[in-house]
């Protein structure tokens, strides 16, 4: 009975390093077009039960489409959950084939589950919302820029600051577009429109970062996004459960919805206040409705059932 065989691959801004299981071999490529093409066509004929990379600030897209066009089975995974793997295996020394063939091994020991990739339309989306999120980082650090320079730089400040307004509201107009060209998007849009506390940038973000919605249950998603409370027991005793981890531009974009929804979400506004009544601090109520309103969304997505408002109780 042949071994099944599991690929790892270390990837850089111009050379991607593969190490293969269990044969203990690695190779390198370009991680260019023509190195990912060459890539995958070479993978497609070993048949790996699975390739693993770890996320690179996006290098790895380009492999990472070839390989899902090829029909291979890939995962890009979390780099902090693939260095702890190393540290739990006693391996400190750190090169590009180290690295490859500890993912191969990662990949074959772990096994993480392959999910869809993204589709060209999601590709975009993920590119969009990552520009609008460098366009809102420089305005911000403009208007903070200007509140402390000399009153000579204040005309040049103000202008690239109403520039970057411009091209955030451009952005901000092809984002829109860009959802109403899918027909699931725009089912998914509305659906998450529909709830009290969700705009348009929040319904972006979690479309764009966070595909698994609708198609995880509770404690997964909540996990995924880093909002379920984490056990910290060692021995006899009990440490104090936390958040922490996931995906922190979803988290930051919902703790901003969640602001607006315990104010204007009639479940969340109850949900929070009966928080407060029972002492909870405010920061440990308004996490407890983020994690609410996360698993809202989950539940309206994966049952396409719109928002609908509770009914007022009976005089």
């Amino acid at each position: 009975m042949e071994q099944a065989i599991y690929v790892g691959v270390d990837v850089a801004k111009r050379t991607l390093e593969v190490g293969v299981r269990p044969a203990g071999t690695s190779f390198s490529a370009g991680n260019d077009a023509p190195g990912c093409a060459q890539l995958a066509q070479r993978l497609v004929g070993m048949q790996p039960a699975l390739v693993v990379l770890e996320a690179s600030g996006g290098y790895e897209r380009m492999l990472v489409g070839e390989l899902g066009t090829a029909g291979v089975a890939v995962v890009v995974v979390n780099p902090r959950q693939t260095r702890d793997f190393a540290r739990a295996l006693g391996r400190l020394e750190k090169t590009d084939k180290v690295d490859a063939l500890m993912l191969a091994e990662f990949a074959a020991r772990v096994k993480p589950k392959v999910r869809p990739l993204p589709d060209p339309q999601a590709q975009a989306l993920a590119a969009v919302m990552a520009r609008r999120r460098q366009l809102v980082e420089m305005l911000v650090a403009e208007q903070n820029r200007l509140g402390q320079a000399p009153a000579v730089l204040h005309h040049d400040l103000r202008s690239h600051i109403d520039f970057l307004r411009k091209q955030l509201h451009q952005l901000d107009q092809d984002l829109d577009q860009l959802l109403q060209q899918s027909p699931l998007w725009r089912e998914q849009e509305d659906l998450l429109k529909g709830v009290p506390g969700i705009g348009p940038v929040t319904c972006a973000t979690l479309l764009a970062d966070l595909p698994e919605l609708g198609h995880l249950n509770r404690r997964a998603i909540a996990k995924l996004v880093g909002l379920a409370p984490l056990a910290r027991d060692s021995g006899p005793v009990r440490g104090r459960r936390t958040v922490w981890g996931g995906r922190t531009k979803v988290r930051a974009t919902l703790f901003m919805a969640t602001l607006s929804a315990v104010r204007h979400n009639p479940v969340l506004k109850a949900y929070h206040q009966h928080l407060r009544a029972a002492g909870k601090p405010y920061k440990v109520a308004l996490v407890a409705c983020m994690r609410k309103l996360l698993l809202m969304l989950n539940a309206i997505l994966k049952n396409r059932t719109p928002w609908r408002p509770p009914c007022p109780a009976p005089a």
